[in-house]
């Protein structure tokens, strides 16, 4: 029997988070991304209960460390605790150093943890694309904290806000300039900030860096963000980064900003999922053979006759689909045409079914 048709009675279960087995080959399903929309849509019903925290920052400031001692702090207040850490794909094989799991050892014998490591795949904002769906999982299986790592970011990357209540932004002494690790958009989104590694010199610099540019940023006033030092290796900080977090959810959801959070978290959802099933039905539209004739014909008009020559011998954009799918083509030209042959089939479909 699929996970599909287990899911629904297996989240009805009383707790069913102790269940790791099934969770964890749930999980992998989402991951795997193949036929899980029953599952996938089973767990989003009974989402909604856990506060999701996620933790992003450049590599090397101790992020998963961190994680690691914010997850024992909770085991010592009786807290059971979901951890979904994410680590790059090679771009060459595909693979995926899971390290969080190494620096989590400890936490893996523990029944109230539950670890899972996740590849990005290539996918932006240090997440993976099916980080949503194992989010709601991890949610429905009845984790009241969910702590959501991402693989090491840079300033644009801020996919961590979709996939978490609360972003709270590790950084570390040492990285040259302390701000230029957490300007632009990703300090915008955090809600705690944390100074990690703070026995090393330069802490006490770096936490009034970030102090001062959040006051040249607080030009509306209101609850200024916290920072906090931690050393996270001996867990020092851990239970004052947990009081922080616990305090700014509890005054962002009395305001009403978590309901609206969440709620463009869900606009944002339905236009990645129509992004992607867009995008899905105009691969699909692509005929394989005649695609990869055009390409070889442009990559040779391209190698073979230089710049002045390839630029007659390159089929004109008035052409269309209907050229000889051999003609020698830019990329623009042949991307316009696949894009003509998807919009032509869908209309064409269209006007069948009327």
């Amino acid at each position: 029997m699929s996970v599909d048709r287990t899911a629904g009675v297996w989240l009805d279960d009383p707790e069913p988070w102790r269940e790791t087995r099934r969770l964890g080959r749930a999980l992998t399903a989402i991951e795997g991304g193949v036929d899980t929309q029953a599952l996938a849509k089973t767990a989003y019903r009974r989402a909604g209960r856990a506060m999701t925290i996620g933790l992003t920052g450049p590599p090397g400031v101790g992020k998963s460390t961190l994680t690691a001692a914010l997850a024992r702090e909770l085991r010592k207040r009786g807290e059971p605790v979901a951890v979904l850490a994410f680590d790059p794909t090679s771009p060459l094989t595909g693979g995926a150093v899971l390290g969080d799991r190494v620096r989590m050892s400890d936490l893996e014998t523990d029944p109230g943890v539950f670890i899972r490591s996740m590849a990005s795949r290539g996918a932006g904002g240090g997440l993976a694309q099916a980080a949503a769906a194992a989010t709601d999982l991890l949610d429905a299986a009845g984790f009241p904290w969910i702590l959501v790592e991402t693989v090491g970011t840079g300033q644009a990357q801020t996919a961590i806000r979709r996939n978490s209540d609360l972003v709270v932004l590790v950084t570390a002494p040492g990285l040259g300039d302390g701000v230029q690790a957490i300007k632009s958009g990703t300090m915008e989104i955090a809600d705690v900030f944390v100074v990690n590694k703070s026995d090393l010199p330069g802490a006490a610099a770096a936490r009034r860096s970030i102090v001062e540019m959040l006051d040249l940023a607080d030009g509306a006033g209101g609850e200024p963000p916290v920072v906090l030092p931690t050393v996270a290796r001996t867990d020092e900080g851990a239970a004052e980064v947990l009081d922080a977090v616990s305090a700014c959810f509890d005054r962002l959801r009395a305001g009403g900003e978590i309901r609206d959070r969440r709620a463009a978290r869900l606009r944002r959802r339905v236009l990645d999922l129509y992004r992607a099933g867009v995008l899905r039905l105009a691969m699909g539209s692509i005929d394989d053979d005649r695609f990869a004739r055009a390409l070889l014909a442009a990559a040779g008009s391209k190698a073979l006759d230089g710049e002045a020559d390839s630029q007659q011998n390159r089929a004109p954009l008035e052409a269309g689909p209907a050229s000889d799918p051999c003609d020698p083509v830019d990329p623009y030209d042949l991307a316009d045409r696949l894009v003509g042959e998807f919009v032509g089939g869908f209309r064409q479909h269209r006007g069948a079914q009327q």
